[in-house]
């Protein structure tokens, strides 16, 4: 038995997972005003001890817990995080006060990706890829059956510039992918459009501006609003923009688009990305083995089964 939990710049999850990937408890609690790290620790040793219970499992009989961190880590340690204030944590050390318990540490979207790779959309790959469009923009690469991790700073895709000089980015750099293809990056543009737009349906679908999320532009553009399907398009190519350049760089079988974005309609995004990939690929020009595009199948689990099951990766 292991415990998985996603670090979400929005929200932790936790899932109690045996060796099969079945996740058999789940919980989901917003991360709220950070408070410490030793706080934050805290907390994951908590959302792990009530999964156990949920599940009927006692803590010491768990393998390890699994944790999904958005940014870079080294063993047991976060070294940094761009959207949570966190840098050098000894998470390892910092949580054998609450729970004598294993640590493994990897980078969330590696997480999703594992997850995908041995449950979902990346079964029957030997080179498999996940993008994760959720607060920020993750990656992760199965090459030959293991995970690609590098020194723990592997895979941070979010952080590729797409525009010189353009939108500034959490990181401290300018122009980066998740400044344009993450949902952050969406709302502002939906925000920015609406200002030019004042007679879309972005004004009533987002409740006169007061709840602009997400999915606002992809539920005005299903209802035919013009402003809001140039939008989504305009999304969708920036999406793609860095979906060309990472098949052009691994050349994976699969790459499967995920995270709370990700979930957008077919028509909307996948559709429009792979017409784009089929163009502008390099091996699409050479006549080379292209890259199969495809949604990630397990949703808000990829990352909670992956990082449960980061021992199989490593084997």
């Amino acid at each position: 038995m292991y415990v998985g939990i996603d670090i979400g710049g929005t929200n932790l999850k936790a899932g109690l997972v045996d060796g099969e990937g079945r996740l058999l408890a789940a919980r989901r609690t917003p991360l709220g005003p950070f408070q410490g790290e030793e706080y934050f620790v805290r907390r994951l040793a908590e959302l792990t001890a009530q999964v156990c219970r949920d599940g009927g499992v006692p803590p010491g009989e768990l393998e390890y817990v699994g944790m999904g961190v958005p940014g870079a880590v080294a063993g047991s340690e976060i070294v940094y995080t761009c959207n949570i204030p966190l840098k050098n944590v000894p998470v390892g050390r910092l949580f054998s006060q609450y729970l004598d318990v294993p640590v493994r540490l990897a980078n969330d979207a590696d997480c999703a990706a594992v997850g995908e790779y041995f449950c979902g959309a990346g079964r029957g790959t030997k080179h498999f890829a996940v993008v994760t469009l959720g607060t920020g923009v993750g990656g992760g690469f199965i090459l030959n059956g293991k995970l690609c991790s590098g020194g723990g700073m592997a895979g941070e895709v979010g952080h590729m510039v797409v525009e010189r000089g353009g939108e500034p980015c959490a990181c401290g750099r300018r122009g980066c992918w998740e400044a344009y293809a993450s949902a952050t990056a969406l709302i502002r543009m939906t925000r920015e459009t609406m200002e030019r737009e004042r007679d879309s349906l972005l004004w009533e679908v987002s409740q006169g501006g007061a709840a602009v999320t997400g999915r606002t532009a992809f539920d005005a553009a299903l209802r035919g609003d013009g402003a809001a399907r140039a939008l989504c398009r305009r999304y969708a190519e920036y999406v793609a923009v860095g979906v060309v350049n990472l098949m052009n760089i691994m050349q994976p079988e699969r790459l499967a688009l995920g995270g709370g974005v990700g979930e957008a309609e077919d028509e909307l995004l996948l559709t429009p990305v792979r017409e784009i990939a089929a163009r502008e690929s390099y091996a699409a020009r050479c006549g080379g083995a292209q890259t199969e595009v495809v949604r990630a199948e397990l949703g808000n689990d990829a990352g909670v089964i992956g990082a449960a099951l980061l021992g199989r990766a490593a084997e």
